[in-house]
């Protein structure tokens, strides 16, 4: 990888915008190192949300900057996500959830404006029982979205703004300013 004061000012530019903007309070977000391998210039964000004070589902935010230009990204800057989520028993049988799940990134880019083009991912619900000498805790349902897209605009607080409300919708977190009734009736 490149040295960071060589960087190309796009890539500056979109770095800059992704440390410049601050989610809603129960995603706390970190810069991480990035993966090295991927493109000449790399930077992430890792995330956990929080629920009542717990972890209820985290992510990873990479951005990579080939200035040489990427055929599959139809551009020379991209975005990686992986998000995964504990889920209700119940969620992850639900035989629609991966699209629905698909359409919380959709729509958390387009909520904030997020241009991009040459989008693409996966959703994989797994579900999980112990036993024998791994028994233990009641069986557990995941939910893990893979996603990237080519960003369009240099708006890109608007992406990261985008990321996490997918990740607040992965997490069952209400919109902000809407208390979920368990909060109300903790707070009566």
């Amino acid at each position: 990888m490149a040295s960071p004061s060589a960087a190309p000012e796009a890539f500056t530019r979109a770095v800059a915008g992704l440390r410049a903007e601050s989610p809603r309070p129960e995603i706390l977000l970190e810069e991480i190192a990035a993966p090295q391998r991927l493109a000449p210039y790399a930077f992430a964000l890792s995330a956990t949300v929080l629920r009542g004070g717990d972890e209820v589902a985290s992510g990873r935010l990479i951005l990579l900057h080939d200035p040489a230009g990427h055929e599959a990204w139809q551009g020379d800057l991209r975005l990686v996500t992986l998000i995964t989520a504990e889920l209700e028993e119940d969620l992850a049988s639900d035989p629609l959830l991966s699209a629905v799940a698909w359409t919380w990134l959709i729509d958390g880019l387009e909520q904030y404006a997020a241009a991009y083009t040459a989008i693409g991912g996966t959703v994989t619900q797994t579900a999980s029982t112990r036993f024998g000498e791994l028994a233990g805790p009641s069986p557990t349902a995941d939910l893990e979205v893979r996603a990237s897209w080519t960003p369009t605009s240099a708006d890109f607080g608007a992406h990261l703004y985008g990321w996490c409300a997918m990740l607040a919708s992965t997490a069952g977190l209400p919109p902000p300013g809407v208390a979920s009734l368990t909060d109300r009736v903790k707070s009566a």
